[in-house]
């Protein structure tokens, strides 16, 4: 069972690791598994499968890698987890699990920020029929399916379809069935108090079930034809509608005839504009990826229901370093002397694949630029429970919208590219500028701060980063304000450098600059701080800077230029120095105006989350003692919303069921 791993190494693994390590790897199975390894700081550098772990792992302590990135990474190892699963196909999907979760540094990761979108489409809840003063009966608005743009979750009460590649692909299929089969929109409380039908109704885009206008047979007639058109059978649609038309004519009811012609002709023009009409294929996804200057593209192409839905860009992250040690791991254990490792193109393409499928629902038939390894689809398959198929070099419509694919996947890495140069080149004009180092431009920080409110009303400050040339979305923050004069902007800079900044000044001076600790805590420092203002922000912050004892060659402040015209901003510096301008075309004030209008973006967008909470009450009903989910709802459906239920009267608030007098005195001393 052991394994010689040290004895014909030009360097041997001893020198480097552990012989706990060692002993761990020459007791592996010759099972197919999956490894972890860690540096010691406890970081994840690479996760692999192996259809045999003994000889997959002892290959990258056996050889001297050199100065190879994968020596890089085996220089690091410290520490080593495996799992043993039943078969490859396991090792691959629980591989992939591991990279999305553990974002190691030697693996190509994919990125995605945010879930898709889909269309919802209600289902229509039985509901008693209630009339209000003046109007007849009507059924309750659950009872009318309502169309709507959803992100989250999926549940099966509700019909969803997608999902898109985008929020403008689902709301232009939105107004699609609008157009066609005038499907209410509306949210429910709406519905609930409308007594005459609004403008979509004026304008074709809705059959006004809210006031009665539609029968429900008419309308549960045009959900499942909007169903069926989003499921793709569109040919069907078609058939149906015209058989109804022909017989409302033969009955001569001429004004209905018309309304199913209309929609005949709407529902022929979608077709014929988006050129589906000829389509077999009901779901498919198309793949296509481009590989230049060490970035890589994928671009998914979505069709559902035989229409194309639109694409989107992905651009996966430690491309050159995970194709290198993927190339070096598969020459060391081929079983083939011949065998080459796949293109770099190969592998962002599976590594896509493997990762995007486990939490996005799989297609049957994937249309990809690049051939894809069958245990690939053949392990998507077992995990589904879907037959995947993988087709490359497609012929006639998949070769048309492949085609576009690869077009889409060529400009959005040109973009990019021309993106990151332009940043980079931002990045050293600044630096330049400020005098600041040039031989770290990779690494410089800046920190920019923004504080907001209305009329001193939630004042909220807010902190970007921007770092490897880019603004870093994870590290921003934003800091709620308390215990100053309302407005008063220059207390809400103290209070925020001060809660930033204080206890990494107390660390450093506790440890000393000099020291090990002391050098860890320096590099976490910014290399520049901006302030959003001119000489009296500046002036607060080098006061901060000044008892924290920072350095105050960190301070920049943006001071808005005559006006207030954008390009005339000048850079004021606390320690001294002359103002700057920096000129409405020069790079670095690009970059500068840029990272101030996110910080003023992020500050503002929160504080008009707080402010909207502060004056409509957030969740203040909910607070109050025996009022839970199930009666706020009916609070705020009755009365329209929360002013609703904080302008109604104690008589009003009983009206509700299940409020009792007691509990409607309660709720209207708590919202006044």
């Amino acid at each position: 069972m052991a394994t010689e791993t040290d004895s014909s190494a030009p360097n041997p693994p001893s020198a480097v690791h552990s012989d706990e390590l060692l002993a761990q790897v020459a007791a592996l199975p010759a099972l197919p598994g999956v490894y972890r390894y860690f540096d010691a700081d406890g970081a994840v550098l690479y996760v692999g499968k192996a259809r045999n772990l003994k000889k997959r792992v002892s290959s990258y302590f056996q050889k001297d890698h050199g100065g190879t990135r994968i020596g890089h990474m085996v220089g690091k190892i410290a520490r080593m987890d495996t799992t043993v699963v039943r078969s490859e196909a396991e090792a691959l999907l629980l591989e992939n699990n591991l990279i999305k979760t553990l974002n190691p540094r030697y693996n190509i990761l994919f990125r995605d920020d945010k879930s898709y979108p889909y269309l919802k489409i209600t289902a229509a809840q039985p509901g008693e029929a209630r009339a209000a003063e003046g109007q007849t009966a009507k059924r309750s608005a659950a009872a009318w399916p309502r169309v709507a743009y959803y992100r989250g979750a999926v549940d099966k009460k509700h019909h969803y379809f997608g999902p898109y590649p985008s929020a403008w692909a689902v709301k232009e299929a939105i107004l699609l069935l609008q157009k066609v089969f005038r499907l209410r929109t509306c949210e429910d409380t709406v519905f609930a108090n409308r007594t005459r039908p609004c403008l979509l109704y004026q304008i074709k885009r809705c059959s006004g079930p809210c006031v009665g206008l539609v029968s429900d047979e008419d309308y549960a007639l045009d959900v499942a034809h909007a169903e069926a058109f989003l499921r793709g059978e569109t040919q069907q649609v078609l058939e149906v509608l015209e058989a109804r038309m022909l017989k409302h004519s033969e009955q001569l009811e001429f004004e209905q005839a018309a309304e199913l012609r209309d929609q005949i002709a709407a529902l022929s023009n979608v077709l014929h504009q988006q050129a589906v009409d000829n389509v077999d294929d009901r779901d498919v996804d198309i793949l296509a990826v481009k590989v230049q200057g060490g970035r890589a593209c994928v671009n998914l192409a979505m069709v559902r229901g035989g229409r194309h839905l639109g694409d989107r860009a992905y651009f996966p992250v430690h491309v050159e370093d995970a194709a290198a040690i993927y190339d070096d791991e598969e020459s060391s254990t081929s079983e083939s002397a011949e065998a080459a490792p796949p293109p770099v193109e190969v592998q962002v393409l599976e590594a896509f694949i493997a990762q995007h499928y486990m939490e996005v629902p799989a297609v049957p038939t994937l249309v990809t630029s690049e051939p894809v390894s069958k245990r690939l689809t053949e392990a998507l398959s077992q995990q589904t429970g879907i037959r995947i198929r993988a087709i490359h070099q497609p012929r006639e419509q998949r070769r048309i919208w492949l085609e576009m694919a690869q077009t889409n996947a060529a400009l959005q890495l040109a973009r990019l590219l021309a993106e990151e140069g332009s940043q980079q080149a931002r990045t050293r004009a600044l630096a330049e500028a400020l005098a600041l180092p040039q031989d770290r431009l990779d690494e410089l920080r800046i920190e920019c701060f923004d504080i907001s409110h209305t009329a001193g009303e939630a004042t909220q400050a807010s902190c970007v980063v921007f770092h490897h040339h880019k603004m870093q979305n994870s590290e921003y923050r934003r800091y709620k304000i308390d215990g100053i004069t309302p407005g008063d902007d220059y207390a809400a800079m103290r209070q925020v450098l001060t809660r930033r900044y204080g206890k990494l000044a107390q660390a450093l001076r506790e440890e000393g600059a000099e020291g090990e600790l002391g050098a860890e805590l320096t590099d976490r420092l910014p290399d520049l701080v901006l302030v959003d203002g001119g000489k009296g922000q500046v002036a607060m912050a080098r006061e901060v800077f000044e008892l924290l004892g920072l350095d105050l060659a960190l301070i920049v402040g943006v001071e808005k230029g005559e006006g207030r015209k954008v390009g005339l901003e000048e850079l004021v510096f606390a320690d001294g120095r002359d103002k700057v301008y920096l000129g409405k075309d020069s790079a670095a004030l690009m970059l500068v105006a840029q990272i101030r209008d996110e910080a003023h973006r992020f500050a503002i967008t929160g504080m008009r989350a707080q402010r909207a909470k502060v004056r409509v009450g957030g969740s203040r009903i909910e607070e109050i003692p025996g009022v839970g989910p199930k009666r706020r709802a009916k609070l705020l459906q009755r009365f329209g919303g929360v002013r609703g239920v904080a302008s109604a009267s104690v008589d009003d608030l009983t009206s509700v069921d299940g409020i009792s007098r007691e509990l409607a005195e309660a709720i209207y001393r708590a919202l006044r």
